[in-house]
């Protein structure tokens, strides 16, 4: 079933990566939350070795490039998002692999001062061994930083002008969707409580240095609220967090 799910997201993500060319990624943490400058999560990025975990389009690479970092490595499930990240680190000399998060796929182990994601490890099948493997990358010391969609957010609906809420958090499991950002690219999406991904961090081995549920991002002051029912929305993103963020660190 796994093995399923990996193809059928692969190819669906192969077909729609166009849309998200640049977009959820750093300084950004996510829809309408606060930036890397506003958190300063990362801390010293210069002459550090860092590992982006669902890496895109490449231009959290490219950030980081741009702070410093001595060696830039990638994996994404999707060969699209490799190939347009290659052409956004052209002359950076990246290693991008095109792969799933949760199998090991060689990567050196105990090697890298950063690992990070910015909204992409909710999609892992495999929650676990994904910790897991993170875990196995980092130095002792090492920093991972990822965000994803707040775990309660996909339940809280804007419907006349009220936000509430819809469906069972309690319950975990898959959501697949037949279209993904307008096109036929059917996409299966775990859901999972945010203890989850809290529990699964520690029994990895690390600990948690602090989770964040986001205010809505400082660029936004001076945007006048209009309500709104799409999905991500200013009007719900200033009653509630779009974004967790959560840094775990190897002792």
């Amino acid at each position: 079933m796994m093995n399923e799910i990996l193809q059928q997201n692969k190819k669906s993500w192969d077909l729609v990566a166009p849309h998200f060319n640049g977009k959820d990624s750093l300084p950004s943490y996510g829809p309408f939350a606060q930036t890397e400058q506003e958190l300063r999560l990362f801390e010293e990025v210069s002459g550090k070795k860092v590992l982006d975990i669902g890496c895109g389009s490449g231009h959290s690479l490219r950030y980081m490039a741009e702070h410093g970092a001595r060696e830039l490595w990638g994996v994404d499930l999707s060969q699209t998002q490799i190939k347009t990240a290659e052409e956004t680190l052209m002359n950076r000399e990246p290693h991008l692999f095109c792969a799933p998060m949760e199998q090991d796929i060689g990567l050196p182990k105990q090697y890298f001062d950063i690992v990070y994601s910015i909204y992409a490890i909710g999609w892992t099948t495999d929650l676990s061994a994904t910790f897991e493997l993170i875990y196995s990358y980092l130095k002792n010391g090492g920093n991972f930083i990822f965000s994803w969609d707040h775990p309660l957010y996909p339940h809280m609906v804007s419907r006349n002008g009220q936000i509430i809420l819809d469906g069972c958090y309690q319950k975990e499991g898959t959501i697949t969707y037949p279209k993904f950002k307008g096109e036929d690219a059917p996409v299966v999406i775990p859901k999972r409580k945010m203890s989850t991904y809290i529990n699964e961090l520690i029994k990895a081995g690390f600990t948690i240095d602090c989770v964040i549920e986001s205010d809505v991002s400082a660029d936004f002051d001076l945007i006048e609220e209009e309500y709104s029912e799409r999905y991500y929305s200013l009007f719900k993103a200033r009653k509630f967090p779009t974004t967790m963020i959560i840094k775990a660190i190897k002792r």
